[in-house]
């Protein structure tokens, strides 16, 4: 690899060096009465991540870290479990951010309060009339459409639609490239033309023909049957009614919450989210990513 190949790419390195400081790309602001307020909902259904496992009542990893991040940049985050939440008023939440799992109308794995359909519905309608939604990792793995998991469907469950995208398998955790397709979104400023990451990535399908890809997950290398398809979209944004939705597939690992560079895309889609930025966002992922819904061989 040329020396100006390395200064293109912009790698990153987990651990101690990456987390001995965070950055944001927006100055920070003290917390005040005007601050918006969004809601971590972290209720696992099927598969517990560790990075929301909670221990002895303790909040997890994931929401320490952004109650933190939020602190800093005028932000707060309420974390929650229990999905009765959204049978309540949710007019005091600018943005709500999942990192969920399963079925949230079933107590599932985590066996903590479910959501209603009626809640559901509420969360739906809430976005679609101008509230933010933020979806990390797993949460593309929430409220399957009906049908074979490896396959595109016709008919998709109404937060699928809302999402963009859903889960289909992930592999082994590995290095994987990422194209950076717009730098000028928040929190991507200083990514570069690409990046490189050590997660578990997944594999995603029914993808929203309206969405803006932010970042191309480059399958070319990528171990497991999972990733024999072209490039697809692994991080994006997209209007749904008056509301705004962004999602990334990274978010696994506990190193990777602590990374600096994860952060400030995290909270910059949260400030997007919210209304506190604003960027175009056309639709693009018929020109870069136009194979992106040719799955893997079953």
């Amino acid at each position: 690899m040329t020396d100006k190949s390395l200064t293109r790419r912009k790698v990153l390195k987990l651990g101690v060096a990456a987390t001995a400081a965070t950055t944001f790309p927006w100055p920070a602001q003290a917390k005040s009465a005007e601050s918006p307020k969004a809601l971590f909902f972290t209720k696992s259904a099927g598969f517990e991540h560790s990075v929301v496992q909670r221990v002895d009542g303790s909040l997890g990893h994931a929401e320490r870290v952004l109650i933190d991040a939020g602190k800093k940049q005028g932000f707060e985050v309420t974390a929650t479990k229990d999905g009765g939440v959204f049978d309540g008023d949710l007019d005091e939440y600018a943005v709500f951010v999942f990192y969920t799992t399963g079925d949230l109308t079933t107590a599932g794995r985590d066996q903590t309060p479910p959501m209603s359909a009626r809640g559901k519905q509420a969360l739906l309608d809430a976005v679609k009339d101008g509230k933010g939604f933020v979806g990390i990792h797993c949460a593309s793995d929430t409220f399957h459409s009906q049908g074979e998991l490896k396959e595109n469907q016709e008919q998709r469950d109404p937060f699928v639609e809302m999402l963009g995208g859903e889960f289909m398998h992930h592999g082994e955790q590995q290095a994987a490239q990422m194209t950076v397709v717009n730098n000028a979104f928040p929190g991507m400023e200083s990514l570069g033309e690409s990046v490189s990451l050590y997660e578990e990535w997944y594999s995603l399908k029914n993808f929203a023909s309206d969405m803006h890809v932010l970042l191309i997950n480059e399958t070319e290398g990528m171990r497991g049957e999972g990733y024999r398809r072209p490039r697809y979209p692994a991080t994006w944004a997209r209007r749904h009614g008056s509301g705004r939705v962004f999602y990334t597939s990274m978010g696994h690992r506990e190193d990777v919450w602590l990374n600096p560079i994860f952060q400030d895309i995290i909270v910059g889609g949260i400030h997007w989210a919210m209304g506190r930025v604003d960027v175009d966002i056309p639709p693009n992922i018929a020109r870069v990513t136009p194979k992106a819904d040719v799955l893997p061989p079953s």
